[in-house]
């Protein structure tokens, strides 16, 4: 399959750019495959098309402040004269820094995107604020590097006091202190995630038991959101891609829950990756590991029945997850639908629940 197939217009003003002041307030457009239909609703009535015998299946990991902004220490700039005017820029010019997962039990070692990359080289070193250091020590597969924290210090403590939110690159502007709580899920438990698994910023406690109200079930699983999960795709044919691995994880209980449902509504597309990588290493248990399930038109789902979502950037594994379950032809309607119609895109934006 050509990656061109799965593209759409989308108008810059569409993306959402901050959260509604109520995050229940989003749009919803319902998209029924049976029918090959769909219809404009509010998220708030996603009750009405829950009973018992379903279970929605939440991710519950949470995000951490993992973009840090810093300075090179010039350890392997290269020489420059004296009177050069960009000579300061040059030597500690401003580094950004995406942490996106521990590679050691201690987490003082990360894999991390680093901008710029190419003067990012092994051996150079990044000055962040109240002292904390990094060092590049390697240059992993994915053109992204391994950095080593130079601190006794507690490494998730020091970030919470000098990291910031990791908003996508689609939102044009700085993190503000609101985006701590609301880039966060109400049920986030178990910190990990370099993006927030954004179907599930909807939710209040007041909607989930509104769902539970209506017999449905609430069962959590947990995927922590990285490079697989945003990574562009950059093989022109779909088939070549590969994803990045996540670590995901499923508990007794939760297991327990979703094996008893008649039908699994998985909240994002995070959530339908953890569901299906289990079935196809062992089933719906106890469970944890790694995954780099690549969904894709063709894809034999066996564990999703509905799948709330956001709206995905074009080109990308999510749109194309998407599309498999829905139907290309279907999915791309619906999201011409959603532009003509004025819907707001992305990890602020409304979403879609595919019956």
């Amino acid at each position: 399959m050509d990656l061109a197939e799965f593209d759409y217009r989308l108008p810059e003003e569409l993306i959402a750019q901050t959260p509604l002041a109520d995050r229940a307030a989003s749009r919803m457009l319902v998209v029924d495959r049976a029918r090959g239909s769909w219809e404009d609703r509010q998220f708030r009535d996603l009750p009405a098309f829950l009973g018992p015998g379903d279970c929605l299946v939440l991710n519950d990991s949470r995000v951490f402040p993992g973009r840090l902004f810093g300075h090179r220490a010039g350890v392997h700039a290269l020489p420059i004269g004296k009177k050069n005017p960009a000579r300061r820029e040059y030597l500690t010019g401003e580094v950004e820094v995406l942490l996106l997962r521990p590679v050691d039990g201690a987490a003082k070692e990360w894999e991390a995107l680093v901008h710029p990359g190419k003067k990012m080289r092994v051996g150079e070193r990044v000055l962040f604020a109240d002292g904390l250091e990094a060092e590049v020590i390697a240059r992993r597969e994915f053109g992204e590097r391994t950095l080593r924290f130079h601190t006794e210090a507690d490494v998730y403590e020091e970030l919470e006091k000098i990291g910031h939110v990791p908003l996508p690159p689609y939102i044009k502007r700085r993190d503000e202190a609101a985006d701590r709580e609301r880039y966060q899920t109400v049920f986030a438990r178990e910190k990990g995630s370099a993006a927030a698994p954004t179907a599930g910023l909807h939710f209040t406690p007041e909607m989930l038991e509104a769902c539970r109200a209506r017999g449905a079930e609430v069962a959590f699983v947990t995927l922590h959101v990285g490079l697989g999960t945003f990574q562009p795709i950059h093989e022109n044919q779909v088939e070549g891609h590969q994803l990045h691995s996540e670590h995901y994880g499923i508990t007794a209980d939760n297991a327990a829950r979703m094996t008893a449902a008649r039908r699994l509504v998985a909240v994002g597309t995070t959530s339908v990756r953890t569901i299906e990588s289990a079935m196809r290493d062992g089933g719906l248990r106890e469970s944890s590991g790694e995954t780099e399930l690549f969904i894709y038109p063709g894809f034999e789902f066996r564990a999703t029945g509905a799948m709330l979502t956001n709206f995905h950037l074009p080109r990308t594994s999510l749109l194309l997850l998407v599309c498999a379950f829905t139907g290309k032809d279907l999915a791309l309607a619906a999201y011409r639908h959603a532009v003509e119609h004025r819907y707001r895109f992305y990890s602020y934006g409304d979403c879609m629940l595919i019956v």
